[in-house]
């Protein structure tokens, strides 16, 4: 059998980490220490906006245990540069990339700005002495709402960045849509807010900062992903040094979602204190200083319009967004809304024309950058209200609008550009139709309405464009023993890699999953890789093992030709084995590993083992989809939303381990639910201040409030990789928002209320109502009667 066209049949393995975390022996940086380390605190800004007049450190550094105070001065001493925005922006202006250094010079921008680090022999210690450092501010007016931030009397947070835009980016064919809206029987507009959310992840960051002079080496152990890309930021924008100076490495990671993702001021600092006292120096965020000084995403506010003919075709869309991009421009920020996003506008559906404008502000608020789903979220969510407007205002049934417009005959070039291989858009649309039974919602409903109660359903399609950087590589090592290594530029936290690689190479290979060793997150013994952002593990790593192991066995046949005194030509290799038809004769691959080997080496025509490593450049993307649906109930009286039932029919191409694939898109769907119902960061809008800086005010979806979430897998396999794998990684949170809204807004309809923004939480609703009817919702919906 030709392995590379061996199937790889779904097979839903139990995970193979799993005994390490469930008996407590994961790897965590918070659980590690080095030798003689100190420990980091950092003091941070309390201030949105302000001028720094003075730092007093003297009472700090008197305290017990402290070993040095250090502040901006410090750094620039050394000549360190700023942490650098890598965005390659095609934008209408220029982008306006102001200086982020790790310690804030002159002015603070943000609550959570970095403004000094303590450093002390233990960090009860280093906290104790913090709290005694006095910075003296003098307060500037602060602006935390991105629209109000370009607005001409926003206060200035840059010199160069006049008016706060960091830049002004178009997308598509304006003219054509004009006329289209100008023609159309319908234009349907809406205004959305797509909130600012943290991604909170279960562990914090943390790191350990090492320095070995003898080499000029550093060493960053961290709570990090993406480290090959950190790496490179690191060293020569930030430190002026070469990327082989610098090691990072990520042990177990307790979630990500894009948080984990970036550079951050404290990578650069505990590098930075490690050189500059010898010792190592280990730093680990508190759940405040994360929401604080963290990453954010979303905060995208949005006017889009819809154009439709008569009939209901749809015939243009139209949006201008503007993105908060924070107090600074995080390593690739401005790509989410003006490179990642497009790739989504429109969604399923075929749309002949298509604008988008797009301004990033600058605020006094934390930085955003990509969160799970990365622009596709906010351009599924943009589209897909907008359907559920045009159904309910201009007389169309929901579903049939739908289908009237999904994507049928492919390929399909999209209005911004896009080349969507496949997908049965319409198939999913039915689908969930028929298993939410749509046909007996009616009676549904109006039992809610004799308890009291609204109900409301709704559906919301996705289309996801996963792949992240288009190049990925993979290693294979052959280790004595039978073992194999997998070395893998992809990086997991939390999503099973470590299972699904495996599985991948047993299946073409023919070895248990038991002999492979996954290799990650580590830039000594990996030798490329750009993280796991954009669904793109299985897609772009899984892609480049399987040409690795193409490779090995392309290696092997010689070999083992040798070994069986045969023509290659006539070796079949199945079941881990070479063998010559109809002889009896075999050799496994282990074997031929271990000859190969052997012989290394030893002349010029001697092999030179299996080992091999592969790329893939320039990979096209690929088009997870599907169509969710969520039924809610909602009592008028209080507000409280209640999701009742939520499933989803999804196209992910063919399967590795169906399990995870499930575990992903329900992880997925709860954030999205998460941030339809709950998550909210906010800041005052006079002081700037963070409003939601603990678990106490940032409201996370609980397991006891979501109903078991019906996951069917229905895929269609792309040619864009060997594997014809999608990606699962971010679709339920590219999907939920959106479901969840329509039938929030499906159960409020009758009441006459037009619009909730997410996070449709119960004031929010007990305002909507009432403003939709001053007399109460029952005087708008006299049948509406209480149990």
């Amino acid at each position: 059998m030709d392995p590379k066209h061996s199937p790889l049949l779904p097979r839903s393995l139990p995970r193979l980490e799993d005994p390490r975390f469930l008996t407590g022996q994961g790897r965590y940086v918070a659980d590690m220490d080095r030798a003689g380390q100190a420990h980091a605190v950092v003091v941070r800004s309390e201030h949105a906006h302000a001028a720094i007049a003075g730092i007093d450190t003297r009472e700090a550094l008197s305290a017990p245990g402290v070993v040095a105070v250090h502040v901006a001065a410090d750094l620039d001493a050394d000549g360190l540069g700023p942490l650098p925005c890598v965005t390659g922006l095609g934008a209408e202006s220029a982008l306006v990339v102001p200086p982020r250094h790790a310690l804030a010079r002159e002015r603070v921008r943000h609550v959570g700005d970095p403004v000094a680090l303590v450093l002390a022999e233990t960090r009860a210690q280093a906290q104790d002495a913090a709290a005694l450092v006095a910075v003296e501010y003098d307060p500037l007016p602060a602006v935390v709402d991105p629209v109000q931030a370009l607005a001409p009397d926003a206060p200035p947070i840059w010199d160069q960045a006049p008016g706060n835009q960091a830049f002004h980016h178009r997308r598509g064919d304006a003219d054509a849509v004009k006329r289209a809206m100008d023609g159309a029987a319908h234009v349907v507009e809406l205004a959305l807010v797509n909130h600012r959310v943290s991604g909170l992840p279960l562990e914090p960051r943390a790191g350990i900062g090492e320095y070995d002079a003898v080499t000029g080496r550093f060493t960053l152990t961290a709570t990090a992903q993406s480290l090959h890309d950190i790496r490179a930021q690191l060293a020569g924008p930030v430190f002026g040094l070469p990327g082989e100076r610098f090691r990072l490495v990520s042990p177990d990671v307790g979630g990500g979602f894009g948080l984990k993702n970036f550079l951050y001021p404290e990578w650069v600092l505990l590098l930075w204190a490690a050189r500059r006292h010898g010792r190592a120096v280990k730093w680990v965020a508190e759940r405040g200083e994360e929401l604080a000084g963290a990453a954010h995403g979303r905060d995208v506010t949005a006017r889009a319009r819809l154009a439709l003919d008569a009939d209901g075709r749809f015939l243009a869309l139209e949006a201008h967004l503007v993105a908060n991009m924070g107090a600074y421009l995080s390593g690739g920020a401005p790509n989410v809304t003006t490179k990642a996003l497009p790739t989504a506008m429109g969604g399923i559906y075929a749309i002949p024309a298509v604008y988008l404008d797009v301004r990033g502000a600058f605020t006094n608020t934390a930085v955003v950058d990509a969160y799970r789903g990365a622009g596709k979220p906010e351009a599924n969510y943009l589209v897909e209200r907008l359907v559920d407007a045009a159904a309910r205002r201009c007389g169309f049934d929901a579903v049939d609008l739908r289908l009237r417009n999904a994507m049928g005959k492919f390929p399909h070039r999209t209005a911004l550009g896009m080349t969507i291989d496949g997908g049965r858009f319409a198939h999913n649309i039915e689908r969930a139709v028929a298993l939410v039974d749509r046909d007996g919602f009616e009676g549904r409903r109006q039992a809610s309405r004799e308890s009291g109660r609204l109900r409301g359903l709704g559906l919301g399609c996705f289309l996801e464009t996963s792949r992240g950087t288009p190049s990925e590589g993979a290693e294979i090592r052959f280790l004595p023993g039978g073992l194999v290594e997998l070395r893998l530029g992809t990086e997991s936290h939390g999503q099973g890699h470590e299972t699904a690689f495996a599985q991948i190479a047993s299946a073409r290979l023919g070895l248990p999953v038991e002999a492979f060793r996954f290799v990650q997150a580590d830039t000594g013994r990996t030798r490329m890789g750009h993280g796991h952002g954009g669904a793109r593990a299985m897609h772009m790593g899984g892609g480049a093992l399987a040409r690795a192991i193409d490779t090995v066995l392309r290696k092997a046949r010689p070999v083992a030709a040798r070994l069986l005194q045969a023509e290659p030509g006539e070796l079949n290799f199945e079941d881990g084995c070479f063998t010559v038809a109809d002889s009896g004769r075999r050799v496994t691959l282990l074997a031929v590993a271990a000859a190969a080997r052997e012989h290394r080496g030893t002349g010029a025509d001697a092999p030179a083992g299996l080992d091999s490593f592969e790329s893939v450049e320039d990979a096209p993307f690929t088009f997870p989809n599907g169509c969710h649906a969520a039924e809610v109930e909602i009592d008028p009286e209080t507000g409280v939303v209640t999701l009742l039932r939520y499933l989803c029919v999804d196209d992910y191409g063919a399967l590795v381990n169906p399990r995870l694939a499930a575990g992903q898109v329900q992880g997925g769907v709860a954030q999205g639910i998460g941030q339809a119902l709950a998550e909210h960061v906010v800041y005052d809008p006079e002081s700037g201040q963070l409003l939601t800086g603990s678990l106490m005010d940032y409201a996370l979806p609980l397991a006891d409030g979501l109903p078991a979430i019906e996951v069917h897998l229905e895929g269609t396999p792309t040619a864009a990789n060997p594997l014809g794998v999608k990606g699962t990684g971010q679709a339920g949170a590219i999907a939920a928002a959106q479901a969840v809204m329509n039938a929030v807004m499906d159960a409020l309809a009758p009441l006459g209320v037009a619009q909730v923004d997410m996070p449709a939480t119960s004031e929010r609703i007990r305002k909507a109502i009432a403003a939709a009817s001053p007399l109460g919702s029952r005087a708008r919906s006299p049948g509406l009667t209480r149990r």
